[in-house]
């Protein structure tokens, strides 16, 4: 994954950031102004004893990217695919007035509220159900209305069996339970859209494993930030083309564990983080920012079939429309798989819905169905909160907007597997974690009672390796 800038969506992102930087700063500056202050009342040694201290708690619950009040409310509007049926909580049991076949997506609306220990423990909710038992982990603090996901628990919950408990908060509140119809995916053509390689994977490998017939279309070679392969003697340039060329392999092999021939997984080789500029000028080439390139072709190389771009190499907009418009019209995909346009704010993952939607335009094929995921946000990093397997809850988001129904499908513990190893072959995850991060998560470990995930080091081995993979859907 690449970083966040360049975009309106991710501009909040970066001003957030900097309050959140600049608030710690300043309370980095109390600290040793009080220090000093114990200092020089002749109680020299306690600032040497405290420093370690307030830096090791501050490393181990106060270092999350958390740019919202814990007790602020998340709110959505699912639409008029998404329909309310009565529940109530009694005893912890929770109990649904309605008829479920099982598939269906579900939705449980009630308010947390932290203990004192979930300011420094993570608060959860664990879902209990014999050997179906599930746990979704929220912010430290929580105090608000959340949106639990009770996919998969439909037997259950409709026999009156389903049990919940909150771990270092209480359940509080009239519970309200939200339904959406489910997505039939084993008989429909399925197209990936990823910005860059991995994203398809960390979003959707449970979903185009199980599809029928699956395409697999990366947009961008996702050849900056390199420092790893300049370790091995490259510079700067000659690191991004083998980080970019190694990418390029990635997406078109890496489906191949879940099944999709190379016939259907396809590099389109643009740049990452040029997408926005390439949107901006439609004719103008936007070469690569590190890797002294401006033709495509060079990530192209591993592709089963020609397309519009290849004749000239040419890294515009217009390029990326005609490679979209040919790709849609052979593959006629029934199913449309992108990143969320408003929740996720990576500019590339931005201008890569756009770009599929202006494609489609004119097109005599048209798909069924959108769906849409976020591999970042712009107000929690750390989402999915929790450990590998668990289930994942809904994001945090604090304004309803435009309606989309929420769409979940379930992992078993074999598919789960199967992504980590997805995940581990693609080689922007394999780098290890500097050594200020690794120490983090150590403290937090120790203090904070958090597992790393026995898949991987990177974080999206812990936050992609779940019980449920989370779609948005929209019918197009």
């Amino acid at each position: 994954m690449q970083p966040r800038a360049g975009v309106p969506g991710v501009s909040r992102k970066q001003q957030l950031l900097k309050r959140h930087r600049r608030n710690k700063r300043l309370g980095l500056l109390a600290g040793v102004v009080a220090l000093v202050g114990l200092a020089v009342v002749s109680w020299w040694w306690l600032p040497l004893l405290l420093l370690p201290l307030l830096w090791a708690g501050h490393e181990a619950w106060f270092a999350d990217h958390l740019f919202y009040a814990p007790g602020e409310d998340y709110a959505y509007d699912f639409g008029e695919y998404t329909q309310q049926a009565r529940a109530s909580l009694e005893g912890g049991l929770l109990k649904a007035e309605c008829a479920l076949q099982g598939e269906e997506t579900l939705i449980l609306e009630l308010r947390l509220k932290s203990s004192w220990v979930g300011r420094f423990l993570d608060p959860a909710v664990e879902l209990l159900a014999g050997e179906q038992a599930d746990r979704q982990t929220f912010e430290r603090g929580v105090d608000g209305v959340r949106f639990l996901n009770l996919t998969g628990l439909a037997a259950p919950l409709q026999a009156g069996t389903l049990r919940l408990r909150g771990r270092h908060c209480r359940l509080q509140g009239q519970p309200r339970l939200w339904i959406t119809p489910p997505v039939e995916l084993q008989r429909r053509r399925v197209m990936v859209i990823a910005p860059h390689a991995d994203d398809a994977e960390l979003a959707a490998y449970g979903l185009y494993s199980q599809a029928d017939e699956t395409w697999v279309v990366t947009l961008t070679a996702g050849e900056i930030e390199a420092e790893h392969y300049q370790q091995m003697g490259l510079d700067k340039a000659d690191a991004a083309r083998l980080k970019g060329r190694l990418r390029a392999w990635d997406s078109i092999a890496v489906p191949r564990w879940a099944g999709v021939p190379e016939s259907r997984c396809v590099q389109l080789g643009y740049f990452c983080l040029q997408l926005p500029a390439m949107q901006a000028a439609p004719e103008q080439p936007a070469a690569s920012r590190e890797a002294e390139l401006a033709d495509i072709r060079v990530f192209r190389q591993f592709n089963p079939f020609p397309l519009p771009a290849d004749r000239d190499g040419a890294p515009t907009w217009n390029n990326l429309l005609a490679d979209l418009r040919a790709l849609l019209d052979m593959a006629k995909p029934e199913v449309l798989v992108m990143p969320h346009p408003q929740l996720d704010p990576h500019p590339d993952h931005i201008c890569a819905q756009a770009a599929v939607l202006e494609a489609l335009q004119g097109l005599a094929w048209q798909p069924e169905t959108l769906l849409c995921y976020a591999n970042h946000l712009h107000d929690n990093d750390r989402w999915p909160m929790g450990d590998s397997g668990d289930g994942v809850a809904l994001p945090p988001q604090l304004s309803t907007g435009q309606a989309w129904a929420p769409c979940s499908l379930v992992l078993g513990l074999a598919t789960q597997r199967d992504k980590a190893m997805a995940l581990g072959m693609m080689h922007d995850l394999q780098p290890p974690a500097p050594f200020k991060r690794r120490l983090r998560r150590l403290l937090q470990r120790w203090l904070a009672g958090r597992k790393p995930s026995p898949y991987g080091e990177n974080e999206f081995f812990r936050k992609a390796v779940r019980r449920h993979e989370l779609f948005w859907r929209r019918e197009l």
